[in-house]
C-alpha cells in the first residue's frame, strides 16, 4: 500500500499536480458552501466558459494563458454583478448572458486567429501539464481567499443569507457581492490545470452538497466541504496517475461517487429514525389507551356522573 502512495512521486510533475491539487480542492470546497446557499450553482459553469474565451482571444493574440483567462474572467465577474442588479433580472440571468457572450467571442475569434490550444487539456484538466506557474497562482489565489474569509467572513455570511436586512445593518452588500464574484473568477481560473474548464461547475457545488446532507450548521459545513474537496482532489489525482485519464474526471467522479454514498447512507438512517418515530408514538397511543380503560373495559365514568350516582 506504501509504495502505491509513494510511486507517483517519484514524478517531479506529480508532487506538483499534488500541491495544486489540494489548494484548489480546498478553495472549491469552501467556495462551495457560500455558493450553493446562494443558489448560484452556474456560475462556475459560466465562468468556466469566460475562462474558454479568454484563453482563445489571448493565445491568438502570443498571450499567456493565464492573462486571457483572468481577464475575461474579471470582465465577467464585474459585469454579471452589475447586470444582477438590474431590476428583474436575477443572477442565473446575468450569468447567462454575460459568459455566454465572452465564451462566443473565443469561438469566434479562434475561428478566425487559428491557435494551438491542447483542447483537451483545457476542458478536462491535465496532471502533466501542472508548472510552477500552476503552483505560484494557486497559493496566491488560496491566500487571498484565505484573507477574505477572515477579515469579512461574518458580513460574507450575512449578505448570503440575507442581504436585504444585512444591508439595512450597514453591510456593504454591494461591495461584498463583487468581491464574492470576484474571489469565485480567481479560484476558477486557478483551477483551469488541474480540473478543466467544463468540470469546475462540479467542483464548486458537490462538496457542499455532501456537507448539507449530514450538518445544518454553517460552521460545520464549511469545514466538512473543505475537506471533502480536498479529499477529493487527493484520491482523483491517483486515479488520474494510475489509469492514465484526465485529472478533472476522476477529481469530480471521486465526489460524485462520495455524494451517492452519503446521500444512500443518510436516506436509509432518515427512513429508520421515521419508523422508530412512528412505533414509539404507536406505543405511547396504546399505552394511554390502556390508562384510559377501566376493569371491565368500559370508559372510566367522570367525576360529575360518580358524584351524581353518590347522590
Amino acid at each position: 500500500m506504501s509504495a502505491w502512495l509513494l510511486d507517483p512521486f517519484q514524478y517531479a510533475f506529480f508532487g506538483r499536480a499534488m500541491i495544486a491539487g489540494v489548494l484548489i480542492g480546498a478553495m472549491c470546497g469552501a467556495l462551495s458552501v457560500f455558493v450553493v446557499l446562494r443558489r448560484m450553482s452556474y456560475i462556475g459553469h459560466g465562468l468556466a466558459h469566460s475562462v474558454v474565451g479568454g484563453v482563445a482571444v489571448g493565445v491568438a493574440f502570443g498571450l499567456d494563458l493565464y492573462v486571457g483567462a483572468v481577464a475575461a474572467t474579471v470582465v465577467s465577474a464585474v459585469l454579471i454583478d452589475r447586470v444582477g442588479r438590474r431590476r428583474g433580472l436575477h443572477a442565473d440571468a446575468a450569468i447567462g448572458i454575460v459568459t455566454t457572450a465572452i465564451f462566443a467571442i473565443g469561438v469566434g475569434t479562434l475561428s478566425v486567429v487559428p491557435t494551438r490550444i491542447n483542447v483537451e487539456a483545457l476542458l478536462f484538466g491535465n496532471i502533466l501539464g501542472v508548472d510552477r506557474t500552476d503552483l505560484l497562482v494557486a497559493g496566491g489565489v488560496g491566500v487571498a481567499f484565505l484573507g477574505l474569509l477572515f477579515t469579512l467572513y461574518k458580513r460574507l455570511v450575512f449578505t448570503t443569507f440575507d442581504p436585504e436586512v444585512a444591508g439595512v445593518h450597514g453591510v456593504r452588500t454591494d461591495l461584498i457581492e463583487l468581491l464574492f464574484s470576484l474571489i469565485t473568477a480567481a479560484v476558477v481560473v486557478a483551477s483551469v490545470r488541474v480540473l478543466g474548464v467544463l468540470l469546475i461547475a462540479a467542483a464548486v457545488v458537490i462538496p457542499a452538497a455532501i456537507a448539507r446532507l449530514v450538518t445544518r450548521s454553517f460552521g460545520t459545513t464549511l469545514w466538512l466541504a473543505t475537506g471533502i474537496g480536498t479529499v477529493s482532489s487527493i484520491v482523483g489525482l491517483y486515479g488520474s496517475f494510475y489509469v492514465d485519464v484526465p485529472s478533472g474526471p476522476t477529481i469530480v467522479l471521486t465526489g460524485a461517487a462520495l455524494f451517492v454514498v452519503v446521500f444512500g447512507v443518510t436516506a436509509v438512517t432518515a427512513n429508520a429514525g421515521r419508523r422508530r418515530v412512528t412505533r414509539e408514538h404507536a406505543g405511547d397511543d396504546g399505552r394511554r389507551g390502556g390508562r384510559g380503560s377501566g376493569s371491565a373495559g368500559g370508559p372510566v365514568p367522570s367525576s360529575a356522573s360518580r358524584t351524581a350516582a353518590h347522590r
